[in-house]
Order: C-alpha cells, then structure tokens, then sequence
C-alpha cells in the first residue's frame, strides 16, 4: 500500500491523456457522516433520484444491495436466500477481512496513471467490494448506488468485482446526485476479474447534474472461456465526462463486449470510449456505441481494439446523432499485433433528419415529442442482447430520462 500512495504522490499534477483537465482544489474534501440506515428511510429526494438509476429501493427483485452517499458507507446488504453465496461490503471492511484483496489492488488500473487516479489512492472514500464464489449462479441483480448529496464535494470511491471459476452474476450500478447539488467531482475506480468459465454482466447508468465532473477508471482481467459484459447508460446533461475502460482477455476463448449509450445536453463534454486487448487464443472482443449530442454539446467517441493473438477476434461500432449546434467525433482505431488476427469497424455520425420529424409532426406529434421518438428508437438496446431484466431497467431509465428532459 505504501508503494501505492508514493506512485499517486508522484501522480497528483499529472493531468488525464483525454478530457478536459480539471483543478482538484476547486473541490470539497469536507463530508457530512450520515448513520447507516435501510435504503428504504433515505429521504424522499435521495429515494426519487436512486429510482432514476436503476436501483429498485425495495430491494425485492435484487440479491444484495450496496449503497454509498458522500463519503460514508450507509447500507451494505445481501438477501437471506443468497447468504454465503455472494458476498458484498465496503472496500475497508474487505480489506480487513481478506489480506489477499491486496493482490488485486490497482492491478487493472495505475495508480499512477493521472491525478484522478492518485487521488484516488490518497483521498480514498471507500467504494464497494463484491465477491461471486466458485459455482455460484446469482439469478437475480445484485445492485449498488454511489450518491453525492453536498454541493461541490469530491467523491472518489474504488470498487473490486471479483467472479470466481464457474459463477455467473449481473450487476446493476446507479451513480446520482441530489437534486440540489449544482457542482462537484466524482472519480470511481473499478477492477474486474472475471475468473475461468465465469460470466459477469456490469450495467453503470450515470444521472449527474449539469456542473459535475465524473471521472471513471475502469480495467478488467477475464480469463479462460470467461465472459464480461459491461453496458453504460449516461443520459443526463452533466459538466464534463471522461472515460476509457479497459478489458485484457488474458484467457483463451475468452469474451468481452462493450455497450455504451450517452446523451449529452446542455453543453455537456462527454469523452467516452472502450478498449479490449486481445490475448488469448480465440478471445473476442466486440464495442457498440450509440452517441446522440444535442444543445451545444461536444461527444468524443473512442474505441480500441488491440489484437495480440493470432487467432483473435473483435469488432467496433460507433454510431451517432446530432444537432446543428452540436459536435460528435469518433476515433474508432484497430491494432494488430500478430498476424492472423481479425479486427474490424464501422463509424457513422448524420443529424436528426428534419423530414423524419416533420412527417412525425404530420401525425399529431410535437416537435418534442417526434424528436423523442427519433432518439428512443436510436437507443434500442435490442442490439445489445441484454438480458431481460437489464434490458428493461435500462428502457425504464432512458423512458424517465427523455420525460424530464422533452
């Protein structure tokens, strides 16, 4: 750990390579410290704003619940039918009870990677820990909740998923502001590890206010015929996000996919992309985007696939939908590092149609409401071949989110 804090301490300055740099002075190290209390006597603002990232308060339809406002650790929790076969707890408390946990303590992402990531490490306000053991198939969402509720506070939360061989969970994380905050930072460090003949579906759905800064970091190991799935969901106006997740299938026949559907408003800048590094002898890799910038917003929408292995195998595709005051700029890239692999793209960026709304207008709908309807269809997330259950929190989320906003 101390080799850690003194790459950070040489870290602190060093700006991120993509995204707009921020200064970390601007922000609030100064948090509230509310009791641990069930999710179900938060308030009633804080309860409305969860609803609107996917997290079901009642908890009836999940596993085990995490749930984390500022800097404190208020309810951490698993249903009495999935005791002892999932495990979730704040990362401290993880560290206390497993001296392993340091084997996979900024494995997946540098700590010295940028200042976000130092501070990280040096500003560390605890994250969640979540542990799928050997054999363990979780039927039902576990869910966590990273909540900012004070005006211009930093957040910076690190998180450990671990699926042990054979197990198979779906993960469902709501990150959200209260509706009185107008300005803060959140940075959320996350590492994967996606174990032999493991599948693990992670769905992030981010509902910032329009002066956060979110900064994500985000890497993943998925080893023999393992299986990662992350989808992410942003759809409301936020100050500015930067992230670049990346995957390493290290094992052979190993499988990840990358979907991403964001909406920037309001003059939102939003650099967004995935990156799969393809090591394993018949790995996959495979990125689906869908960007809409509307309202003077600026979308950078990257992709990265890195075929190490002869028998690799991935593909990209980047699609967006903007405004005339709008900007979208992808960067889809491809490298290939052994002869043999497969690797391919698509990118198309195009405006919303006007003669598309007009004929909606002909047949009784609003300018807002034909608008809505284009960009509705835009988001399917039929081609994201989600489970069910995820497939409708995530229509759930984008349908609330196009209300508040039309």
């Amino acid at each position: 750990m101390s080799e850690n804090r003194e790459k950070a301490k040489a870290a602190v300055s060093r700006p991120a390579s993509f995204g707009p740099d921020l200064d970390l002075s601007d922000y609030s190290r100064e948090a509230n410290t509310p009791e641990p209390c069930s999710v179900l006597r938060l308030p009633r603002e804080v309860f409305d704003q969860a609803l609107r990232v996917g997290v079901d308060i009642n908890a009836k339809e999940r596993a085990g619940t995490y749930f984390q406002m500022d800097h404190s650790a208020i309810f951490q929790d698993v249903r009495d039918t999935y005791e002892g076969r999932v495990e979730i707890l704040n990362t401290p408390d993880a560290f206390k009870r497993y001296d392993w946990l340091n084997d996979y303590w900024w494995k997946t992402v540098p700590v010295d990677a940028d200042k976000y990531t130092a501070i990280a490490e040096l500003e560390w306000d605890k994250g969640y820990f979540i542990r799928i053991p050997r054999d363990e198939k979780v039927t039902l969402p576990l869910q966590s909740c990273l909540f900012i509720s004070q005006n211009n506070l930093d957040q910076n939360v690190h998180n450990v998923i671990i699926a042990e061989p054979n197990s198979e969970a779906q993960i469902i994380t709501g990150c959200t502001v209260h509706p009185n905050v107008r300005r803060g930072l959140h940075v959320g460090i996350s590492e994967f590890y996606v174990k032999e003949n493991a599948k693990l579906t992670f769905t992030m759905i981010h509902n910032w206010g329009e002066g956060v800064d979110v900064r994500p970091r985000s890497g993943a190991i998925v080893e023999e015929n393992a299986v990662f799935v992350n989808n992410y969901v942003s759809m409301s106006p936020v100050k500015s996000l930067q992230m670049y997740p990346v995957a390493y299938c290290e094992g052979d026949d190993s499988r990840v996919r990358f979907n991403t559907i964001i909406y920037g408003r309001k003059g939102s800048k939003l650099d967004v992309g995935s990156k799969i590094v393809l090591q394993g002898r018949d790995s996959r890799g495979e990125i689906i985007s869908r960007a809409i910038a509307a309202e003077n917003s600026e979308i950078y929408a990257r992709g990265m696939l890195i075929g190490e292995n002869r028998k690799s195998k991935g593909h990209l595709e980047c699609r967006g939908l903007l405004s005339d005051t709008a900007m979208i700029h992808a960067v889809p890239e491809l490298v290939a590092k052994a002869n043999g692999t497969e690797l391919s793209h698509e990118a198309a960026v195009g405006k919303i149609s006007e003669e598309q709304i007009e004929y909606l207008m002909s047949r009784r709908l609003t300018q807002a409401e034909a608008t809505s309807l284009i960009v509705r269809g835009f988001m399917d997330v039929e081609i994201f071949g989600l489970p069910e259950t995820l497939k409708e929190e995530i229509k759930r989320t984008i349908d609330l989110t196009m209300e508040r906003a039309m």
